[in-house]
């Protein structure tokens, strides 16, 4: 009779934070781990092991955390099949550490004299090609759509899928494809994280240790289809603000720039905010005025309609 396989369990924490216009993550090992840990003994939540790991790895105390998926591994050390727990948090701005940052394309290049345990990194370190704030991104990303050409060959279905979901040919591109846009690419074998399959790669973005990048990959797509229609975005700000700040954090987790004036006046029109007496004046001209999130912002808005269009991509 074979012995039934073994299943081990993780607890997998995504940190989610804006620190200097970049949506970022905390992580581990100059950036290739997330902070996570087993279901501790005697421990009947999974919410609570979690959060004790992500204190005792990072010193931070999340709050409200929302489960993002259940992966399985079956490609661990021993052999065993190991089921991941994501979980994620927002938190507001922090100053603790350096924003680990790259060019596009290209994996962001860390010190190896001793980098801080715990690494604030962009989203856009690990996904590169989700980063289209800069209208030079389309030539920028070109030479990765030419090697998904190439993978696709003459592959109709391939092709089809290459077209929508990188929104090439005329086709729209959806922000929250995070996720199927990783996993296409991963699929093609220009991610490192491909490799582990004997699969040819270029290594787009800077990968992660086991399948942490895909984790990561759904938390950038819940976060962009969640910006669409909840107030998340306020999670992620000070507790007052300026109209510009909310437009610069919206940008960037989106990933696409949005026009400023129907961007003021959909915020405004949804009563969303509530204005303060108070005044920004570290800009260079005149001193704005601050907002807070109001009672209304607690409920269903609309936020993400203001876009502005982006360049064709052409391969």
């Amino acid at each position: 009779m074979q012995a039934p396989a073994l299943c081990e369990t993780e607890l997998v924490a995504v940190l989610v934070c804006l620190e200097r216009g970049e949506p970022c993550v905390f992580t581990l090992q100059q950036g290739a781990l997330l902070p996570s840990g087993p279901l501790m003994p005697g421990q009947l939540s999974l919410q609570k092991s979690l959060r004790e790991w992500v204190r005792q790895q990072t010193g931070i105390q999340p709050g409200h955390t929302e489960q993002l998926y259940t992966f399985a591994d079956t490609h661990t050390d021993c052999g065993h099949r190991k089921v991941r727990i994501s979980y994620m948090t927002c938190l507001p701005p922090t100053t603790e550490g350096p924003v680990v940052e790259s060019s596009p394309l290209h994996p962001a290049q860390f010190s190896t004299n001793g980098s801080p345990a715990n690494t604030l990194v962009s989203f856009y370190t690990y996904f590169p090609w989700e980063d289209r704030r800069n209208p030079a991104h389309a030539a920028v990303i070109a030479p990765l759509l030419r090697a998904l050409k190439h993978w696709a060959g003459q592959d109709p279905v391939r092709l089809q899928r290459c077209i929508t979901t990188f929104g090439l040919a005329g086709h729209t591109w959806h922000d929250e494809l995070v996720l199927s846009r990783y996993e296409l690419l991963w699929e093609a074998g220009l991610v490192e994280e491909s490799s582990r399959q004997n699969e040819p790669t270029c290594g787009v973005g800077l990968s992660m240790h086991h399948d942490y990048r895909h984790v990561l990959a759904t938390a950038l797509s819940r976060i962009r289809a969640k910006i669409r229609y909840t107030p998340i975005v306020f999670d992620l700000l000070t507790s007052h603000f300026t109209l510009l700040h909310l437009q610069q954090a919206m940008e960037a987790l989106a990933g696409r720039p949005m026009h400023k004036q129907n961007f003021r006046r959909l915020v405004l029109q949804q009563n969303l905010l509530e204005e303060s007496e108070q005044m920004d004046f570290s800009g260079p001209g005149r001193p704005a005025r601050l907002y807070a999130a109001g009672n209304h912002a607690q409920d269903d808005c609309y936020l993400a309609g203001a876009k502005s269009p982006l360049p064709e991509l052409v391969w």
